[in-house]
């Protein structure tokens, strides 16, 4: 079994076509799927069920997939390892972001680093952040950023804490508090109110604030993108909160009022990466953001 063959049974699940998947691997067809063929036979099953329409995975393919991941995984770990005792840091690197960060400038630190490290390949990626900390937790992301309740720490990565900010309400401009100065939560409980999915972190920071003082309030509506919820905002659906240094940052924001609120919501944004032993990719990238991990 080789390594080769392993990164062809990859491409054509992921594709779901062999022609695509010989594209991708940069060989002919013929060859890709001859290379498939003799793992299957030394296998003694077959990986992929092949009709004149679609190919999918067999139960094998299914079961043999997770690990084949895993194993040219730790390949191109092995290799970054080694190219790294001379200097050269290369590899992949996976990034998670919130939507709504705001301590660091993502994309400005992804081009300091492949300023520095060309051969580094980033795969970049947004969700939540209870996701993303899972994400990385189990080696499938290397670095998240992340933004929790002030109560709230991430569990299973080691981290760093970025910044701490309060959240502002957030209206259409023609809403009849724009334009009322510092208000309270109080002040706005009897509105409809549009937040990120219960149970994510996003919507807990305010969550809690509402708990804390007491009051309730009507979520109508969820969305899972800050874009969007700035949408809603603007049609006059409902208000919302968000990070005040994030409203500095965001264009869709453009032309919204953001209201101060005396008793308003918190959050801490984190990085966290993977425990233990960052990949060299991984601590070049922390190193463009003024940290120096270290193994636990």
């Amino acid at each position: 079994m080789e390594l080769q063959q392993m990164r062809y049974v990859l491409a054509v699940a992921e594709t779901a076509n062999f022609t695509r998947a010989a594209e991708r691997c940069h060989v002919v067809q013929s060859a890709l799927s001859h290379q498939i063929k003799r793992l299957e036979h030394e296998l003694g099953a077959e990986l992929f069920a092949r009709t004149s329409r679609r190919v999918r995975l067999t139960p094998a393919g299914e079961a043999f997939l997770p690990a084949a991941r895993q194993c040219l995984e730790a390949a191109d770990r092995a290799a970054a390892e080694a190219a790294a005792t001379v200097g050269e840091v290369r590899g992949r690197l996976s990034v998670g972001v919130i939507p709504t960060v705001a301590a660091v400038d993502v994309p400005a630190a992804l081009r300091d680093l492949r300023r520095r490290h060309p051969q580094v390949r980033v795969a970049l990626r947004t969700g939540a952040s209870d996701d993303l900390t899972a994400e990385v937790a189990n080696g499938r992301l290397d670095v998240a950023f992340l933004g929790l309740p002030s109560s709230s720490r991430p569990t299973g990565v080691q981290s760093h804490e970025l910044a701490r900010d309060h959240l502002v309400a957030v209206l259409a401009r023609d809403h009849p508090l724009a334009d009322g100065g510092q208000l309270d939560l109080a002040d706005l409980s009897a509105e409809p109110f549009v937040d990120f999915p219960y149970g994510s972190a996003g919507r807990a920071q305010t969550d809690h604030a509402f708990a804390h003082a007491k009051l309730t309030r009507d979520v109508a509506f969820e969305v899972t993108d800050a874009a969007l919820m700035a949408q809603v905002i603007r049609h006059g659906l409902a208000i919302g909160f968000l990070p005040s240094a994030y409203l500095q940052r965001a264009p869709e924001l453009r032309g919204l009022a953001a209201i101060t609120v005396t008793n308003a919501p918190s959050r801490v944004e984190y990085v966290v990466w993977g425990s233990p032993g960052p990949s060299p990719a991984t601590v070049a990238f922390l190193a463009t953001i003024g940290l120096q991990p270290t193994p636990e």
